[in-house]
């Protein structure tokens, strides 16, 4: 059965963050807000909380996992990131995008994409997320709270509750989220490709 921990949107509570940190360090599976909806989040290479996360979702090895980074120093460490690319990077995060990119040799095989060895990095604005990465010193691998059958993203920890009870060890109510996803910019050749049009404003990108 979840936890369920009420944390601040603006003030998130440090007792809480750190036991939320503790739980995604022994292998737990959480769901938590971000400035686009809820995602779920699970510690980078733990191999059974991804499976769990993929059974949850009903994902294939084709999908693209996300790396949520508090910063683009994390990015550099797990993604291949040339200047044009960078600068693109730094003028448009934290915000609402999903960036595809080549991976570096950081990221366990098991969260790329079989044939493209690409990843995806994401760097949210939200307080509650960035309180999460800067406790736990490294991204979160995480997917969107997507329903199976459905196309939006969950926003209402109350109904993330009652739906996901059973299959989550933590449950974070930060209030309710966007309910748009986040736009996904294709960054691994230049100019930018536009994957997916969701919150993130495509204009910088060619949009």
């Amino acid at each position: 059965m979840s936890q369920f921990f009420q944390i601040h949107p603006e003030n998130p509570q440090k007792r809480l963050i750190d036991q939320a940190v503790q739980i995604v360090r022994q292998g737990g599976v959480i769901a938590y807000p971000t400035d686009s909806g809820y995602a779920l989040g699970c510690h980078l290479g733990d191999k059974k909380a991804i499976e769990r996360i993929k059974r949850l979702r009903s994902l294939d090895d084709k999908h693209n996992f996300t790396l949520v980074c508090s910063d683009l120093s994390d990015i550099g460490t797990y993604a291949k990131v040339d200047n044009s690319v960078f600068r693109l990077l730094k003028a448009n995060t934290p915000g609402a995008y999903t960036f595809i990119l080549n991976a570096t040799s950081e990221v366990p095989r098991l969260l790329l994409h079989p044939k493209r060895r690409s990843i995806g990095v994401r760097v949210p604005d939200h307080r509650i997320t960035h309180a999460l990465l800067e406790a736990l010193g490294e991204p979160l691998m995480s997917v969107t709270l997507i329903p199976v059958g459905e196309e939006l993203p969950m926003t209402d920890p109350e109904e993330i509750r009652d739906r996901y009870i059973n299959q989550l060890d933590l449950i974070i109510d930060g209030g309710a989220c966007h309910l748009e996803a986040t736009s996904v910019i294709d960054l691994r050749e230049l100019p930018p490709t536009i994957l997916r049009e969701g919150r993130g404003d495509l204009a910088p990108f060619g949009g």
